[in-house]
């Protein structure tokens, strides 16, 4: 099943996709949110050429592992991005993930500046693949 990922910012929306055998999550782009909240063309062309059969929306967690101020914002707009686009939606953990992402980038040498537009996808290919390694870690074996 090929999951995509949503990192949803009040700004931009990190946009990050796996494999259909759920092994490899690669970030795909950084759309406005409001776009991906409108179900906007640029949005929809990237349901069509990817075909995910679900959608993985990151939930912001506070340190001491409950949901932080902005959880409940950000279940509604993925719940209405979800219905809109007639999928099925979970959720999970984001906590660190864009921490994470901007020391990735800072240790392959990007500025601030040059960042700006990669943290979002970056962010949401972590989460999706630490969701990827739980779920085969799960899974029973064969």
């Amino acid at each position: 099943m090929r999951v995509m990922a949503l990192d949803i910012g009040k700004v931009r929306c990190g946009i990050a996709i796996s494999d259909p055998a759920e092994r490899i999550a690669t970030p795909i782009c950084v759309l406005p949110t409001s776009e991906v909240e409108q179900n906007a063309p640029s949005f929809r062309r990237l349901l069509e050429d990817w075909e995910p059969e679900m959608i993985l929306s990151g939930l912001p967690y506070t340190l001491a592992g409950e949901e932080g101020p902005q959880a409940e914002s950000i279940r509604a707009v993925a719940g209405a991005i979800a219905k809109r686009a007639g999928l099925p939606l979970e959720f999970t953990d984001e906590r660190l993930s864009s921490s994470e992402a901007k020391r990735s980038l800072r240790e392959k040498g990007f500025s601030e500046k040059e960042m700006r537009g990669k943290v979002d996808m970056i962010a949401a290919s972590l989460f999706l693949q630490s969701w990827l390694d739980s779920r085969a870690n799960s899974a029973p074996s064969r």
